[in-house]
C-alpha cells in the first residue's frame, strides 16, 4: 500500500470516489441490523453488498447528484445534499446503524452531526465509522523527516479533510458527544516488517494502521 492511499486508490471519477465495497467494514455491521444508514456512500458499492448478502434495507447520504442517482438504483432511498443539513429530514428512531466510510473528517462540526445522530438512531443504535490515522507511521515521518505537511488528492491527507483523528482522539469525540466505543480495531498495517518496525511499532502500535474501524452506541 502506498503512502497516502487509505483503502482507495486515487479517485476514477469527477467527485472523487473510488467504488470499493469496503469488506474490512462489514464486520463492524450487527447481526440484528435491518435498516443502515450510510453516509457519502457515493455509487452505492458498500450498501450494495450489504442489499445483497443480508438483506438489509440500505439508505444512502450523498453530497454529489451523479453517485447519488447511481446508488438510487440499489438503495431504499438516497438524500443528496450536503449532510449537516439532510439529516434533518431522516425518519427518528428509524436506523439500526449509521455508517461513516472515510466520511466523518470531512464534516465542518462534527461534534453537531454525531450529537444529531441520536435522533436518528433506533434504540440499541450504532455509529460506524472508519477513520484515517493521522499517527500511521509513514504520515508522521513524513512531517517529522521531510518537515513537510504535504496533501494530496486522497489518503490521510487528502485535501478535502476538514478534521483529522489518532485513536486516542476517535475515543474522545465520541465521549464528548455521549457516546461510548464498544468496539475499535486497526486497519491495513503494513504487509512486510522489518526488524526496525517490530521495534517500532510493539512501543507505538498505533502508528501501524493506516485507519481505524470502531463502533460506538450511545451512554445509557
Amino acid at each position: 500500500m502506498k503512502f497516502n492511499e487509505v483503502c482507495l486508490k486515487e479517485p476514477e471519477n469527477g467527485w472523487g470516489y473510488s467504488p470499493n465495497d469496503r469488506r474490512e467494514m462489514h464486520e463492524f455491521i450487527p447481526l440484528e441490523c435491518k435498516r443502515l444508514l450510510e453516509v457519502g456512500c457515493g455509487e452505492g458499492t458498500f450498501g450494495r453488498k450489504l442489499i445483497e448478502q443480508r438483506g438489509i434495507e440500505v439508505w444512502g447520504a450523498e453530497l454529489f447528484e451523479e453517485p447519488a442517482k447511481i446508488a438510487e438504483k440499489y438503495f431504499h432511498k438516497v438524500v443528496i445534499g450536503d449532510f449537516e443539513k439532510t439529516i434533518h429530514d431522516l425518519p427518528k428512531k428509524y436506523f439500526d446503524a449509521v455508517v461513516f466510510n472515510d466520511a466523518l473528517e470531512h464534516l465542518v462540526d462534527i461534534y453537531q452531526v454525531i450529537r444529531g445522530l441520536k435522533n436518528i438512531l433506533a434504540d440499541e443504535g450504532r455509529v460506524i465509522c472508519s477513520i484515517p490515522n493521522f499517527r500511521y507511521y509513514k504520515n508522521i515521518f513524513q512531517i517529522i523527516f521531510k518537515k513537510d505537511f504535504q496533501y494530496a488528492s486522497h489518503g490521510i491527507l487528502d485535501y478535502t479533510h476538514l478534521r483529522f483523528f489518532t485513536k486516542k482522539s476517535i475515543f474522545r469525540t465520541f465521549q464528548e458527544c455521549g457516546y461510548e466505543i464498544e468496539k475499535i480495531k486497526g486497519l491495513h498495517g503494513p504487509n512486510k516488517w522489518s526488524i526496525f518496525k517490530s521495534i517500532l511499532f510493539f512501543f507505538l502500535g498505533d502508528m501501524k494502521y493506516v485507519q481505524y474501524g470502531c463502533s460506538a452506541v450511545i451512554k445509557k
